[in-house]
Formats: structure tokens, sequence, C-alpha cells
């Protein structure tokens, strides 16, 4: 560990949480130099066929062999050609979908970016709403539109028109978002610009796994329809069939304006972000936004595998599979530890909410133990408060059930033993 924590820059992230050197991974497993570890992180999001699927690697192994295009920039090429015509005729076409697709730099917050600026180029308004918990990359403009205070320190001052507006999550149960949001647009005086686009996520994930209400996105389509708003969809880390269709806003049944997918679109976790255009709203001139490397053939070869090892496997199903197994386990095992717990999620998706026991170490301590046990969890959300599981999509079952019994075990530890009396007593004495 000496090696990276002298040379390697403080901000590196995960490596803290999970202090091992990992130099193999395979389906759900990673292996550690110490043991192997169950992932429920997978690549945060970015691994829903898991690590090194053998579908996918072997297309890529056999297009790399043919000493085929390894990187084009926005050449046209036979990698790219097949990735399009996959994506419309797999994905886009049997949902009556009709989007452009630009492709944009390699990571998630490239086409966040790509989003933003056409927005604006399309409407010629500069303002952006979006919604506090959210998260939608870390540079500039991507960090702009995201609500976490202390990242968002890194461009303070030229963070501009951008305006957050409430989430629907359980805190504001009695409160209408979309009545306060339609409030501010229809008020002249209310001091604030109609804007070009609301950004959303269906489900927040960083920002504590709030999954939005059906009806709620489907108002939330109705007043951008009213007042010429265009409809942003950062499905980046829950689309990919995360929440069970391709598409998170699908059981919604609605079409946003613009879509912004990353993480596994590529299917092994190489580096590729879109960004799907209604084509009316397709305005760009020729090289009026480009990137050395919007063009990973590498990617594409892998998410056209990815597209067919969804359909072979029958991937949707089993994710409602699992979801269904999830949602029973955490209600009917975690929840009944102790009534502070809260507990949310969609698809494979799901969080374990430590909040209300208004202890800032619960969650680290927890997430610590499981990762001693065996089990790698993040923590996201208001002060890092929600356990978030997410495993890839094809996660054996057995295996599944192995690291949710590590979760039940972790919690039951720490909620029956000092990790959480002796800070009750530490505020008591205070």
């Amino acid at each position: 560990m000496k090696v990276f924590e002298q040379y390697e820059s403080n901000a590196r992230s995960y490596c803290r949480s999970f202090p091992t050197v990992f130099n193999k991974a395979k389906k759900s497993i990673i292996y550690g130099s110490d043991r192997e570890y169950i992932d429920f992180l997978a690549g945060a999001g970015a691994l829903n066929y898991g690590h090194n699927n053998d579908y996918i690697k072997q297309k890529v192994i056999e297009y790399l062999d043919t000493d085929a295009i390894a990187h084009g920039l926005d050449f046209h090429t036979s990698a790219k050609e097949q990735f399009i015509t996959k994506f419309c005729n797999a994905i886009l076409t049997p949902k009556n979908l009709e989007y452009r697709l630009q492709f944009c730099g390699p990571t998630g917050t490239n086409a966040v970016e790509a989003a933003l600026k056409l927005a604006r180029k399309v409407t010629q308004r500069t303002g952006i709403f979006s919604f506090m918990g959210a998260f939608h990359g870390m540079t500039s403009g991507s960090l702009s539109v995201t609500g976490n205070k202390e990242i968002r320190a890194g461009i303070s001052g030229i963070a501009n028109d951008v305006t957050f507006m409430p989430y629907p999550d359980g805190k504001r149960t009695n409160f209408d978002t979309l009545a306060y949001l339609e409030s501010i647009l229809d008020d002249s005086h209310s001091g604030i610009a109609k804007p070009a686009a609301i950004i959303f996520e269906t489900v927040q994930a960083e920002g504590g796994i709030t999954v939005a209400p059906i009806k709620w996105m489907q108002e939330l389509r109705a007043l951008c329809d009213r007042h010429d708003i265009l409809l942003i969809c950062d499905d980046i880390q829950v689309g990919c069939g995360r929440t069970g269709s391709f598409f998170s806003f699908e059981r919604a049944g609605i079409v946003p304006d613009l879509v912004i997918l990353s993480k596994s679109i590529s299917g092994y976790g190489f580096p590729m972000s879109l960004l799907l255009i209604k084509p009316e709203l397709d305005i760009w001139k020729a090289g009026e936004h480009t990137g050395t490397f919007r063009g990973n053939q590498i990617a594409f070869v892998g998410a056209t595998a990815a597209l067919e090892y969804r359909e072979k496997t029958l991937l949707e199903k089993e994710v409602k599979l699992k979801e269904f197994f999830l949602k029973k386990f955490l209600n009917e095992k975690i929840k009944p530890i102790n009534d502070k717990i809260e507990i949310r999620g969609i698809g494979m998706i799901w969080g374990i909410d430590l909040g209300e026991f208004n202890n800032p170490e619960l969650a680290k301590k927890i997430s610590t133990l499981c990762f001693e046990r065996g089990l790698i969890i993040e923590r996201v959300g208001r002060g890092d408060n929600v356990l978030k599981i997410l495993p890839p999509l094809n996660i054996e079952m057995q295996i599944l059930q192995q690291g949710c019994s590590i979760i039940q075990e972790a919690l039951t530890d720490c909620l029956t033993t000092s990790i959480y009396n002796d800070y009750e007593l530490e505020k008591v004495s205070a």
C-alpha cells in the first residue's frame, strides 16, 4: 500500500474505503491480495454484466486479433456502424424511440456537458434547473448541476444560472415539488428566468437511492411541454437495465428530449458516453462539439456484444426476479433489525438508509465490517448514511444471498454492540 500513499494524489477515493490490492476479477467476485470479495459496487454501475464477461470478452479479443481500428476519432468505422445498427434495432426501434446518437468524450460527465451545451444552443436560454440531491459529474458544467455542496466548492463563483429544486423524496411527502416549480415559472416576479432545460435522474443514486414516483415523472414531462423547456434524463448509473427496462424512464411512459448514457453502455467497463438527441434538436454544426476520445472502438465492440448478451440471457427477466428477492430480503430481514432503518430501491439498486440514527460513524463502520467479511459495499447520500447495494445484474443468486447475509450480520453486530451505543452515550454526556 505504501506506493499508493507515497505517489498517488490525495484525490484517490474508493481505495480508501477498500484498502487492499486487487489483481483479478470474474463475474461478481473481485480477488484481492488477501482474499476474495463479493462485489456490490460493480464499478459504480459500470459493470452491469459483471467482471470480464466471457461473451463480451471474446468479441473484443476477436476484434483486436484482426488489427482492426483501435482509435478512430469520429471516423466511420465498422465497429461504430455495427453498434449503431444494433442499438437502433435492439433498443430504439422496438421502443418506438427516435433519437440521434452523439458520441461524446469517454465518461458520463462529458455527455452531461454536451447535453447542457446543446440545450442552451437550441433554446437560446442559459438557465438550467436541477434537483437537490442530484449528481451529474465532476467537470465544471456537470458539477454546476450537482447538489453536493462539498464537491461543488471547486467551482465556487463560476457555477452560474443553475437553480436547484426539491426532489420528491420521503422527507417532502406533503410538499408538491412540481407545483412549486410551476409557480416559479408562472410568476413574473419570481426572480428566476425560464430555463433552457431541466436535468433529472429517475433514481438519485449518489443522492441516497431516492426513486422518483411515476406520476411525478409524467407531470414533470408535461410541465416541460407546457413551458417549452427541454427535459434531460441522466441515465448514466441507472440505465442499461439497472432498473429492469433498458432505460430507467420507461416505467413512466415518458420520452425525454435528451438522454445521457455511460458507465455500462460499453458492457465491459471501457470508457464510453452517449447522448441521445431528438432529431429536431440535433442542430450542431460540424465539429462544434468534439473530442479526441469520442470514438472508442473497443467500447463500440463491447457495447454491441453487451446488447447481444442481454438478448441471449433474457437479462431483463433475471433482474425482475432478483428485484423481488432484494425487496423481500431487505424489508423482512434488514428493516426489522431496527425501526430507524429505511429501505429504498428499484430493480438492482437498493439503499439501506441509516440517517435516522444520527450517527455519522454507523454506516462507515458497517461498510468496513462488510469489507472485512468479504463484501464491497459503498456509502452514499447525505452524510454518506446510505449503504448502496449495486451488484452486477447477472450476479449468481447464491452469491447475492451471501452478500445480503453479510450485510445483515454486520448491521446486527453494529446495532447491538458498541458502535451505536457508545455514540449515544457520548452525545448524552456532551
